[in-house]
Order: C-alpha cells, then sequence, then structure tokens
C-alpha cells in the first residue's frame, strides 16, 4: 500500500488583507488528483456486474428477502435502539452469532456493523502494548488503519513469503521482544485474487506461540469445506483468530469475528468500536443467519462459480490476454494489470459503454504503477457474458494500447 501524497505541501502565501476561503486546500487537492487520474467519483451500477462481491449471488436472492419479510412479520425492529451493551442487544443477533460459531467451527462470534470496523476494533483491542504485529504488506486498508492505531509494535512482511514473516519475528526477539507475536493476512487478496499459505502460517505461529489473525472477506461463502473459508482447517484453535465479512459472498453487511470464547469476551469489554457503537440492524442479523444457512443447503452455487472461473481463464487464453501479460488468479478476483492511471481509467470506461460494470482501481489502494482492471466473477453473470466481456477487452486493449 502506497503513502497518500496527494495533499499539497503548503499553500501560497496571500497579499496583505486578502481572504482565502476555507475550502481551498480541499479544491486544490482535489484538482491534483484528477491531473494524476486518481480522482474518485460514485459512479451508478449499470450494465453486466463483473464488479460486485455478490460472489455467489445471495444479495438479492428470494430466501433472503423472504426471511427478512418473516422477522418483520414477526415483529423485529428495522434498527437495533443502541448500542450491544444497553438495549440493543436482540435475540436476532444472539442466534446469528450462535449460528456463526457453530458453522465456522469456533468457540463464540461477535457481530459487527462493517468488515472495515471489525477489522480496526480487533487490531486496536487484542494486540497489547509489548507485543508485535506482522502484518501482510497486501493486507486490506482496515488492517493497516487498526495497526496504525493500536497500541502493538508493527512491521509488514513480503507479500505471501513466509520466511520474510518468520525473519520480523526473529529480528524482533533478537532486538529485545519479548511480548506476544501476532500475525495478519487476508486468505484470499482483494485486490489480486491469490491466495495466503495458511497452513504454513498456521504452523509458524504455533513454533513462535504465536497468533494468526486472518480476513477471509473474499474467500468464506465461496472456498474451504462447506464454504466455511480457507481458514477452516484451522478455526477453532486457540491461537487462530477469523474474520467473515457478511457483505460478499453472504450477501447482507456486517462481519463475524470467531475465535476463542476468552478473545470475544475480552472484546466486549475493551473493543471500543463495539462498545461504542449502535447494534447492526437486527434484521440485517436474519438476513445474515439465513446467508449460512443457503451456504450449507446450496453447494451448487459454490460449484458453479468455481466452473465459471475455470471458464473465465480459458476465455482469457483464447483471446490473447494471457500472452498480453495478464496473470491468471485462479478465484473470482481477476486483476489486469494496466500500470498507467489514465489508461487504466479509460478501458473501464470503454467497457462500460459496452455494457459490462468493470472498475478501475489505481493507487493508492494498489501500489504506484499496478492500476488495474478488477473484474469480479459473480453468478450475477453467465459463460455467454464472460465470452462477450472478454471479446471486448481484448479488442479495447488493442484500441488503447499506449
Amino acid at each position: 500500500m502506497g503513502a497518500n501524497d496527494d495533499h499539497p505541501a503548503g499553500m501560497q502565501s496571500l497579499p496583505d488583507g486578502a481572504s482565502e476561503s476555507p475550502l481551498r486546500r480541499f479544491e486544490v487537492t482535489l484538482r491534483g488528483l484528477e491531473r494524476k487520474a486518481r480522482l474518485r467519483t460514485l459512479a451508478p451500477r449499470t450494465g453486466l456486474d463483473f464488479a460486485s462481491n455478490d460472489y455467489i449471488g445471495l444479495a438479492g436472492s428470494a430466501r433472503m428477502a423472504d426471511a427478512v419479510r418473516r422477522a418483520l412479520d414477526h415483529g423485529t425492529p428495522v434498527g437495533a435502539g443502541g448500542s450491544r451493551l444497553l438495549r440493543g442487544n436482540t435475540l436476532e443477533h444472539e442466534a446469528l452469532e450462535h449460528e456463526a460459531a457453530r458453522f465456522f467451527g469456533a468457540e463464540k462470534a461477535l457481530f459487527f456493523g462493517g468488515g472495515f470496523i471489525a477489522n480496526y476494533a480487533v487490531l486496536t483491542t487484542l494486540p497489547q502494548k509489548g507485543d508485535l504485529l506482522v502484518m501482510d504488506e497486501m493486507i486490506h486498508a482496515s488492517a493497516h488503519e487498526g495497526a496504525r492505531a493500536g497500541r502493538a509494535h508493527v512491521v509488514e512482511a513480503a507479500h505471501n513469503d513466509v520466511n520474510a514473516f518468520e525473519d520480523r519475528i526473529r529480528e524482533w526477539r533478537a532486538a529485545g521482544g519479548v511480548g506476544r507475536v501476532w500475525m495478519t493476512v487476508e486468505s484470499v487478496y482483494s485486490m489480486d485474487g491469490d491466495t495466503a499459505p495458511l497452513a504454513e502460517l498456521a504452523a509458524l505461529a504455533d513454533r513462535h506461540d504465536a497468533f494468526l489473525f486472518v480476513d477471509e472477506a473474499h474467500a468464506t461463502g465461496v472456498f474451504g469445506p462447506g464454504g466455511r473459508g480457507l481458514a477452516a482447517p484451522f478455526e477453532g484453535r486457540e491461537n487462530v483468530l477469523v474474520l467473515h465479512t457478511c457483505g460478499k459472498a453472504l450477501g447482507s453487511s456486517g462481519a463475524l469475528v470467531a475465535g476463542a470464547r476468552v478473545l470475544c469476551d475480552f472484546m466486549v469489554n475493551r473493543a471500543r468500536p463495539f462498545i461504542y457503537a449502535t447494534a447492526p440492524s437486527p434484521l440485517v442479523a436474519v438476513a445474515t443467519q439465513e446467508a449460512l444457512a443457503m451456504v450449507r443447503d446450496e453447494p451448487q452455487r459454490r460449484e458453479k462459480l468455481a466452473r465459471l472461473i475455470r471458464f473465465a481463464g480459458q476465455e482469457m487464453e483464447r483471446t490473447g490476454l494471457l500472452a498480453r501479460g495478464v496473470g491468471l488468479s485462479g478465484t473470482q478476483i481477476q486483476p489486469v494489470i494496466v500500470g498507467d492511471n489514465a489508461r487504466t481509467m479509460q478501458l473501464a470506461a470503454a467497457l462500460q459503454a459496452r455494457g459490462f460494470d468493470v472498475r478501475g482501481v489505481r493507487p493508492p489502494t494498489v501500489p504506484e504503477g499496478t492500476a488495474r482492471l478488477r473484474i469480479s466473477l459473480t453468478l450475477n453473470v453467465d459463460e455467454a457474458a464472460v465470452t462477450r466481456l472478454f471479446d471486448a477487452l481484448a479488442e479495447e486493449w488493442e484500441r488503447h494500447e499506449p
């Protein structure tokens, strides 16, 4: 992740008696972003879905809508009305957490309003002063924010390099570090679509008496036995904590942190984002519990997505994209590295004009020089749509050659 260097270094001095609009510094920053082709704007959802994280098509499912409708009919409120430690704790929240702990094989689970705040809560609460937190350099921005605000000493390790993780631990110990070690990774990385070496990292955690915190945002509901994620073989261990985002393959919103009971209880008592936030909507808890049941009951969704991922790889080879240096991720997240910011956004706009909702991703979300199209494969499209997309991408790639 690159540092944010978009703010102006300084402002020009003004003539005596002149006044400057209090908004000018923000306008200068926005103009600077526009010059670098890095200005973000909101755009409506249009065209075929190659941008969302609704991987197995649950967000618009009739079954989830029916579950919410039944809950409303039985008096479930839309809003919680308070924090979990006040009157905001509902039977729906507790039912979801109980079912999530059972589903994922953990002692306990806690429901948060979103994945960002869950990452932030864990990393500002559990790693203590005097501990070491080793982060994969490509991990989510939310983990970086949590680490920055937390109390542990923080270092980064080269992406998916288990030896680099161990080197950081040994260096810290050699320098006198005596606290507990925490390691945090994603199981499927959100911008590259590659997977973490979780078995090796879990073994490393065991060797160094460390905790492993795994963000399963893009794996929950898609990978692992029964759709339980790639960390499923390690859940239930006292030194493994797992975050399961609910707003991606599970089709609702929020996030579940699953792990040892004592860690969850500690967060109820010490995690400020949990203590001082209004609880998530009880209706969202109902929808999420239904989503877990659908993941359990409808394995054909995962199987269909797996076929679509394989088919997309074949289409990328057929259209010559692989020969142009586009690598296969092997997951539902397929990055197409372009490099140049302006060309990335030109390609995205061209595809959108042809009816494909593909978005460009630029620094600082990804490292400098790696601006990309992030193609997301979901059950909201079929093989015919995938074929048309990659045909269009191959044509536009040639049309926008530098």
